[in-house]
């Protein structure tokens, strides 16, 4: 069995390294494209020099999503503390005559 994996792939050989791949991963996480706030597969494409494809698929490999935010982002909406304090005292209201009805 071990002498299978000395077999070469079929298809194209990769055009592109461990080096690149890391450098892409890094950039991806250390740094803004210009006039962004987060990294697409084609601003990172076109700074790496290869195809959206390529990107896509090393950040789909790494679990990489530049897109989505992953700490706290306060609303700027003025009624936001009005806004969800009704929600949650309708919240209350349903729950208190869910448990009437129960009962």
């Amino acid at each position: 069995m071990d002498g299978l994996y000395d077999e070469p792939r079929p298809g194209a050989p990769r055009e592109i390294g461990d080096d690149e791949i890391a450098t892409t991963i890094r950039k991806t996480l250390e740094t803004l494209p210009k006039g962004a706030t987060c990294w697409s597969l084609r601003t990172m494409a076109r700074e790496i020099g290869h195809a959206p494809s390529t990107v896509h698929r090393i950040w789909r490999a790494f679990g990489l999503q530049p897109h989505r935010v992953e700490t706290f982002k306060l609303s700027s909406d003025p009624l936001f503390v009005e806004k969800g304090a009704r929600h949650r005292r309708a919240l209350l209201v349903a729950a208190r005559a869910r448990r009437r009805a129960v009962c």
